[in-house]
């Protein structure tokens, strides 16, 4: 791959349309949360409190949700602007097929928002049509990768080595609709999914940048800067949800980027939280069947801590921070065993 530091001016003006794309997707985030926060509080789409969530959260009954649509609105100029300058690139390949994974996560998410605010008590799809339509989404979106994807004899070459293509297009299967879950189910306290994607965003954007993916780094830039936007209004005490429109938009943007790069394996570490929060309730579920006993005080494990007697800041603050901490980890990995840095 052709690294962006080889040729300083071309490197500046690639470096300017990043900070470009960023901080269009950030301010435009920051000034379009507040019409759709508008718009759904007029069309009274709040959310509802979950029966069996902490009694603490029943005062966020009521908050708009959905705002997740903000996610794809930042995508959109990205997309129409390579549309129409750059149709045939290959950085407009990686644009579209990030950019339509992700909005059809988020459409996936958007139906069962709309229909838990339209039935009311958070009665959407069921967990396992949203697992089957995500199982479809991910199948589309491996075979639309295929031919772009780099080949040699059979295998694909990720960050710990080269494995067989069948191999490697299961684990990229798997990864996608575990870490789309993964995310949604982060998705419980304010600020915790939005804050808790941008360090593995910024990883993953910062690899497409140093090997030349410029369509990925363009995806995961715009993403980032939309997801901290959106934390202005959604940081605690939260005046925005993103519902499943967004957490389901932004764990299909994290792994199509994972996927595209071929780093595939370096996911689960720099996502180690949220692998943590999917695993809990995995863990959660079994042992209960199998003994009628719970192992944690309440899954996924941010409920846990709150019971515990954590606060909610408190809670968010600090899986923030371990999501820093596992995605520096996996980068600097990742570059030692390169043997070099951006």
């Amino acid at each position: 791959m052709t690294r962006w530091y080889t040729d300083g001016p071309a490197a500046w003006a690639l470096a300017q349309t990043d900070a470009l794309i960023f901080g269009a997707a950030f301010f435009g985030s920051v000034i379009l949360c507040v019409p759709v926060i508008g718009v759904l509080r007029k069309l009274s789409f709040g959310k509802q409190a979950y029966e069996d969530a902490p009694k603490t959260h029943a005062v966020k009954t009521g908050t708009p949700t959905m705002g997740g649509v903000v996610f794809a609105l930042a995508l959109l100029p990205l997309a129409a602007y390579f549309a129409w300058a750059q149709p045939d690139s290959g950085t407009a390949q990686q644009v579209f097929e990030i950019a339509l994974l992700g909005l059809a996560c988020g459409a996936i998410g958007f139906s069962d928002d709309l229909l838990g605010v339209r039935r009311g008590r958070n009665r959407g799809l069921d967990g396992r049509t949203k697992l089957v339509l995500t199982m479809i989404v991910a199948g589309l979106f491996l075979v639309a990768i295929r031919p772009h994807v780099y080949q040699t004899e059979g295998s694909i070459p990720d960050w710990l080595g080269s494995m067989p293509s069948w191999m490697w297009y299961a684990l990229a299967f798997v990864a996608l609709v575990g870490t789309t879950h993964a995310v949604n189910l982060t998705d419980g306290l304010d600020g915790l999914a939005a804050g808790t994607i941008v360090p593995p965003l910024a990883v993953f954007a910062s690899i497409a940048i140093f090997d030349g993916y410029a369509g990925v780094a363009a995806v995961d830039l715009a993403t980032l800067g939309a997801a901290l936007g959106f934390l202005v209004y959604n940081r605690y005490p939260a005046r925005l949800f993103m519902g499943d429109t967004g957490s389901l938009f932004l764990g299909g943007i994290l792994a199509g980027s994972a996927i595209v790069l071929q780093h595939v394996l370096l996911l689960p570490l720099v996502g180690a939280v949220f692998a943590a929060e999917a695993l809990s309730v995995i863990v959660q579920v079994a042992y209960f069947k199998r003994t009628r006993k719970r192992i944690f005080k309440m899954s996924p494990l941010h409920h846990h801590f709150e019971l515990s007697g954590w606060s909610e800041t408190k809670v968010t603050h600090w899986f923030w921070a371990a999501s820093a901490l596992c995605s520096v980890a996996g980068a600097a990995t990742l570059y030692a065993a390169r043997g070099s840095v951006p």
